[in-house]
């Protein structure tokens, strides 16, 4: 590593230490799933938050938008929105030389960081038109295609527990979330500082860190930690493991798992476990890296048949068995 390399390195394992800080502040515990969310956001990766009412779901992204330097819009899913209530559509307007003509009026997808609450209480109709946003970075409106700016990134969060209302996400919109991360309920401990913290007149108000420009240079540095052949090795034969017709495959595997992964989740596991090597301060990735954000990259992309429904096996265990068998 060159002595410029050296300091660009150090520079920006301090941005994500300030980063961490700040969040620190708002939100009490959830040090996992705010490392987690850290982690989508340097991979350029959409995260899919899970998590019953209560668990500060949408604090921890308004938090995260407050404290970088990104245009911020927040969604509220609702059963009546239209794609146009998403994208935006051609109004039109009177000109100064009175006539008449359409201008585009964009909608709050045209941001850096996207908020969108509640996504699965809207028809697929509207939840598609994410799609093209989230996997191509563009949208198409009035058969016009527009580019979105760099970095864009959506968080989307979901109730686990209502089912009335409600509108499950199809697959080939869960597959484009990089990471599906589960909150759980704080402990006693962090419950009693969460109360403390937020019953008193004077609350925490985080500070912006990072510019845009600093996430996207903390974004590029991410994707130049090296990739060892025996970690690549040992992601693909995890995903691969997945597969049911897979040789790679053992019995539990054939008996649970419908569907396996595909190639987005060997290349989301290598991108995720490289983010977090660089905010650990390592310039090198290891299978551990891997295990830590098998989790999230492979929960959403797993899809047990009748059998593991019958017997009351979560997605979450067939990951366990598969970091401690695969090798």
């Amino acid at each position: 590593m060159t002595a410029d390399n050296a300091k660009t390195w150090e520079k920006s394992l301090e941005r994500v230490e300030a980063l961490k800080n700040e969040i620190a502040k708002v939100i009490v515990g959830q040090n996992e799933i705010v490392e987690q969310m850290t982690v989508a956001l340097l991979s350029r990766g959409h995260c899919l938050i899970v998590g019953v009412p209560g668990l500060a779901k949408t604090l921890l992204v308004s938090t995260l938008g407050k404290i970088l330097g990104l245009t911020f819009s927040r969604i509220q899913f609702t059963p009546d929105m239209m794609p146009t209530d998403i994208l935006g559509c051609e109004i039109l307007q009177d000109t100064e030389d009175g006539r008449r003509k359409f201008e585009f009026v964009p909608g709050p997808v045209f941001a850096n960081l996207i908020l969108a609450d509640e996504i699965n209480r809207t028809p697929p109709k509207t939840q598609a038109a994410l799609l093209e946003a989230m996997q191509e970075k563009q949208v198409t409106v009035a058969g016009r295609t527009m580019e979105l700016k760099e970095p864009f990134i959506v968080f989307a969060t979901q109730n686990p527990i209502e089912h009335e209302g409600t509108y499950p996400l199809p697959e080939a919109q869960l597959d484009r979330f990089f990471f599906s991360l589960n909150i759980a309920y704080p402990d006693m401990d962090e419950e009693r500082r969460i109360v403390r913290q937020t019953t008193v007149r004077d609350t925490c108000n985080p500070q912006r860190v990072l510019s845009a420009a600093d996430v996207l240079e903390l974004q590029n540095l991410a994707t130049e930690i090296p990739l060892p052949d025996h970690v690549l090795d040992y992601v693909l034969r995890l995903v691969h493991a997945t597969r049911p017709a897979s040789p790679q495959a053992d019995d539990y595997i054939r008996k649970y798992v419908a569907w396996g992964a595909g190639p987005r989740a060997s290349q989301n596991l290598v991108r995720g476990a490289k983010t977090l090597a660089m905010l650990k301060g390592n310039p090198v990735i290891s299978a551990g890296d891997v295990q830590s954000v098998a989790f999230p990259v492979l929960r959403h992309r797993i899809i047990l048949n009748y059998n593991a429904t019958g017997e009351g096996i979560a997605v979450d265990e067939v990951i366990r068995h598969l970091l401690d068998h695969v090798k």
